[in-house]
């Protein structure tokens, strides 16, 4: 069966250090750039920003699935992704924390409705058992 949906995306130049990443639909095109803290200039965004959004993106998605299965009605959804980059021995590793704000629920809602949605979403799947994840859910 083929896939629902594929995104094609292909990046130009240097990568992540001065380099071009343009989707083939061109709705994606923006430059690409090394972050100050490695030593970059922080003049265009860089791929642990992108993939940060797309999780995001995709996790409120799930954080939605999740609460119509439940028949939860929610008054708000928010999340904030932080996407570190590490360099350690055996080179660079990334981590992760989701910080998810739910309204209409209670805070039991809130972790049950996180967790339910980690176990759905995509971006959750492909880096489960990969890199360290820490889920934060707040009932607001």
């Amino acid at each position: 069966m083929p896939p629902s949906y594929t995104a094609r995306v292909k990046v130009t130049g240097e990568g992540r250090n001065g380099g071009r990443a343009r989707s083939d639909d061109g709705v994606l095109d923006t430059d690409l750039a090394l972050p100050k803290e490695l030593g970059g200039t922080s003049a265009a965004t860089n791929p642990e920003q992108l993939f940060a959004a797309g999780w995001a993106a995709c996790f409120l998605g799930a954080v939605r699935i999740s609460a119509a299965d439940r028949r939860i009605r929610l008054t708000s959804t928010e999340i904030d992704v932080e996407m570190a980059l590490d360099r350690g021995g055996d080179g660079y590793t990334l981590a992760s924390v989701l910080h998810l704000q739910v309204g209409g629920v209670t805070q039991d809602e809130a972790d049950e409705l996180a967790h339910a949605a980690h176990r759905i979403c995509p971006y959750s799947k492909a880096v489960r058992g990969n890199i360290p994840v820490t889920l934060n859910a707040t009932a607001v």
